[in-house]
């Protein structure tokens, strides 16, 4: 089973290091390893055969190449000479289309970087095994490995043989998705947005290449069964594909694809799972450490692109810790983790809004005009001067969108609420206690007060608390209060409290649900030396994307609640 020792034996003994898995995590593993270890030994196990590629294209921006490139330029090389590349993210919805630039990003179909990674494995001396199913306890049992690298992907059986050690959790989004290609060469990143008789659907495609683009589909869970796409087996080995779904979404987007097909690669319908673990290594029970690195240990929503670029990036980050602790593997895989698992959390923290908006997407192309909708899709992780700095045009043309129908810039447009008008979308909190508040823009204000217990609202103000939660959905009995509050017609509701995204999305429920006016209740940034910048541009942008009709500033607190701005959470 194992491979003959065909090395010759050099001075000292060498690190002898078996990877699992041959996708791009354990592949750039082995090249990483060997520049940065003279004489490592290195075997890639990899239960497939060489042939068999599942999937279509992998995505990086361009401000991620970085790191990898300093190990290696094969991934550089591989998107220059076989990739595409663009500037310019296309969304479109109803018969119009957003483009916004100042967005570099690359694309290379996955079995050409795959191959170009075999080779340079093969030329830095790591062995490439193919249709071989090994664990980490024969490999632990056969003593040919001072170390154990698990590249085994988000089905990972390493993970899953020491799940009691490593505390993982999974986190399952609303969406249903399934990946296709087609033969339609998109320019760039372009998001399509149609509806069928039986609900919405949204399509991430990008060129990738190789005659082909990437075409991944999203839509919710009562659309896909009102569909009949629910038919196809998942149980099923990988393999075959969703031919029912195929055609149904070969017919809905046409027009958006003229004269060509979808391209089916074991294509299926699965709701997307961020994983978190908290310990990325351990040891076998005959001792030999074993490390976990890219989807193995954690993912992040693919609207983000950072699947692939972080296993490659914890592949440069083992290399250089094994390089500098080479003689101490347990202090090493500990630096390893100390260094990766804040850069890769904070990744994955920042991807929730955009996974969160994904869940949202058929609530926000019902309700928002095209403009809207689009301003609202780009501005979900950056704010308005973030995006204005890529793209002026693209912001001066949402703006002036907003002006054409209010006569002004969203922050100085009059907010009614009741008998009150502001004159300001931009608030401050003036006074308060955990069960009211004050707000006013400096010459008016009202008084948002939370229903009793029998559910009294009055006429005016309401304040509500978001829920404390980090995910990207508001839970039943959230929505059951919001409904049973709503349906009393408030003015207005005023939300404080929770996470920077539950107030978002509490704000946005009532927007869009009940059709009700609300301010959104932030803390000022803490960046005080750009204070009013800061505080204005969060504003502005949760304004002009329809989130919220105004935002209040709690200068002070009132009570007991300290959160973040939307903003701050973005950054």
């Amino acid at each position: 089973m194992f491979p003959a020792n065909e090395y010759p034996e050099p001075p000292q003994a060498p690190l002898r290091v078996a990877c699992l898995g041959g996708g791009p995590g354990g592949l750039f593993t082995a090249i990483a390893l060997a520049h940065k270890i003279p004489d490592v030994r290195i075997d890639v196990f990899e239960r497939n055969r060489a042939d068999d590629i599942f999937g279509f294209g992998v995505v990086f921006s361009d401000a991620t190449l970085d790191t990898i490139d300093q190990v290696d330029p094969v991934l550089r090389e591989t998107l220059a000479h076989n990739g595409r590349h663009w500037d310019t993210i296309e969304v479109r919805s109803k018969g119009q289309s957003m483009p916004a630039g100042g967005n570099g990003m690359a694309a290379v179909h996955r079995r050409t970087l795959l191959d170009a990674l075999r080779e340079r494995a093969t030329e830095m001396g790591a062995r490439l095994h193919f249709s071989t199913a090994v664990d980490v306890d024969t490999l632990d049992a056969s003593g040919n490995y001072d170390l154990i690298v698990a590249a085994d992907g988000a089905n990972s059986s390493t993970r899953e043989r020491f799940l009691g050690e490593l505390g993982h959790t999974v986190d399952e989004a609303a969406v249903k998705f399934i990946w296709f290609g087609t033969t339609y060469e998109f320019d760039g990143l372009t998001f399509l947005h149609a509806e069928s008789e039986h609900g919405n659907f949204a399509v991430h495609a990008y060129p990738i290449g190789s005659g082909l683009s990437t075409f991944i589909v999203e839509t919710d869970e009562p659309t896909w069964h009102r569909a009949g796409l629910d038919g196809f087996d998942t149980t099923l080995p990988a393999g075959p594909s969703d031919e029912t779904t195929q055609r149904y979404l070969e017919h809905l987007f046409a027009e958006q694809i003229p004269g060509h097909r979808l391209v089916a690669n074991n294509s299926r319908w699965a709701n997307f799972r961020t994983r978190r673990t908290h310990r990325w290594y351990t040891r076998t029970g005959g001792g030999t450490p074993v490390v976990l690195l890219g989807d193995a240990v954690h993912t992040a929503h693919f609207s983000v692109g950072s699947g692939t670029k972080m296993a490659m990036e914890d592949a440069a980050g083992l290399a250089q810790a094994l390089a500098d602790h080479h003689t101490d593997l347990d202090t090493a895989l500990a630096r390893f983790q100390d260094i990766r698992h804040p850069l890769v959390s904070r990744i994955q923290d920042a991807s929730l809004p955009s996974l969160a908006w994904w869940d949202h997407f058929a609530d926000y192309h019902r309700s928002l005009e095209p403009w809207q909708f689009g301003f609202h899709f780009f501005s979900r992780a950056i704010s308005t001067e973030k995006i204005r700095l890529r793209d002026p045009r693209f912001v001066s043309m949402a703006e002036q969108a907003w002006n054409r129908r209010h006569g002004t810039g969203p922050l100085e447009t009059v907010l009614q609420i009741g008998d009150v008008t502001f004159g300001t979308r931009l608030l401050q909190v003036q006074a308060g206690t955990d069960t009211g508040v004050r707000i006013g823009d400096g010459s008016v204000s009202v008084t948002a007060f939370t229903p009793g217990p029998d559910l009294r609202v009055s006429p005016g103000l309401v304040l509500f608390t978001a829920p404390t939660i980090d995910h990207t959905r508001l839970d039943d009995a959230t929505r059951g209060e919001l409904d049973a509050v709503c349906s009393r017609r408030p003015a207005a509701v005023a939300v404080r409290g929770g996470t920077a995204l539950s107030r978002v999305l509490t704000s946005e429920y009532v927007r869009l649900t009940h059709h009700l006016p609300t301010i959104l209740i932030d803390s000022p940034t803490a960046v005080r030396t750009r204070r009013a910048v800061d505080e204005r541009d969060n504003a502005a942008t949760m304004v002009l994307a329809g989130r919220a009709d105004a935002v209040a500033y709690e200068y002070e607190p009132t009570s007991t609640h300290s959160y973040p701005s939307y903003a701050e959470a973005r950054r």
